[in-house]
């Protein structure tokens, strides 16, 4: 029997959430009026925000995203033997460079595969479900355009079989540890027993290293980290001049996490023309961008018992950089 057409195995769920727009005008108005200031990380990744991350990705001082392949390429096959689930679900995909790995030894072992990705990018989400529908056609994709906890409730997302979650990238480590906390109970409540989580963790190491690569010699780091500043311009209207502002890196050993910063290299002043909004900005004052906490072990089992999963599994790459978990619900 044939498989299905491309075109009856590819939906697209809007979910009523608002990908940009009047969102990040509130957020950049609530961001640079308070004290300190600061912007979501999540606004980073707009087209061109997405792009430079794919740059970034590939610098040799960046390991993460290579150590975290290096895993899921040895490991595919045993993950998805352990899950034995022929529906996988992820949040934020980004360009599923690591997705297609879990995906191909799925398919491996099931005969069709029902994938279900969740982003708030609805351009990138759109065009990278289109591209696999297009792959590989014993998939089906069901892509929800909205946020992660939102997206996971959605019940037409999901049929009776297990579900195998992706977390993929070290993207708990961008959220506070009472928001990781948060966000993994909610994922614990989304999901059902039988159900698996594959989180993968950036593990803490030394400050060095972590400041190398958060902050690479090449700027790639800083262009894309500095990409909101020019987003604010482009798409509202900004007078933010982008060369009176310096990237800033700093990793806190106490808290396990690196900061970013664009911090103002003088006293200025700048108009956000659709906000109707002057900000000024002091000499050295810095607007936070983006935090990237890591983890031990200890944190990680520690969090899997403190939000409803159990730790089944634990993987590192060979140089000990990264580690993928699977967890199941508690």
């Amino acid at each position: 029997m044939s498989a299905p057409g491309a075109a009856s195995r590819l939906q697209f769920e809007e979910g009523g959430w608002v990908c940009g727009g009047d969102d990040f005008a509130a957020a950049v108005r609530a961001g640079l009026t308070a004290m300190p200031k600061s912007l979501p990380p999540r606004y980073l990744y707009d087209a061109i925000g997405a792009a430079l991350y794919d740059a970034v990705a590939l610098l040799p001082e960046y390991y993460l995203t290579a150590a975290e392949s290096e895993i899921l390429e040895q490991h595919a096959d045993e993950i998805v033997d352990l899950t034995a689930s022929p529906q996988i679900a992820e949040l934020g995909p980004g360009n599923g460079r690591k997705t297609r790995v879990l995906l191909e030894a799925a398919l491996r072992k099931h005969a069709h595969v029902r994938y279900r990705p969740i982003d708030i990018s609805r351009d990138a989400l759109r065009d990278f479900s289109q591209r696999l529908i297009a792959e590989y056609d014993r998939l089906s994709v069901t892509a929800c355009c909205n946020d992660y906890v939102h997206g996971l409730n959605l019940q037409r997302l999901r049929q009776d079989a297990p579900m195998l979650l992706l977390f993929l990238g070290s993207s708990i480590g961008n959220y506070e540890p009472h928001g990781a906390l948060a966000l993994m109970r909610a994922i614990a409540a989304a999901l059902r027993p039988g159900d698996a989580l594959l989180l993968g963790v950036d593990l803490k190491k030394s400050p060095a290293v972590l400041e190398l690569a958060y902050d690479d010699p090449a700027g790639v780091t800083a262009a894309f980290n500095r990409n909101v500043l020019a987003r604010i311009n482009r798409e509202l209207g900004g007078c933010l001049n982008l060369r009176n502002f310096r990237f800033v890196v700093h990793y806190d050993a106490k808290r396990g996490c690196v900061d970013s910063f664009q911090e103002s290299i003088l006293a200025q002043r700048a108009g956000i023309a659709a906000l109707g909004l002057e900000v000024a900005f002091a000499k050295g004052e810095r607007i936070h961008t983006e935090s990237s906490y890591k983890y031990d072990t200890r944190d990680i089992e520690d969090l899997a018992a403190a939000s409803g999963f159990n730790v089944n599994a634990m993987w590192r790459d060979a140089a000990q950089r990264f580690l993928v978990a699977l967890l199941t619900v508690r």
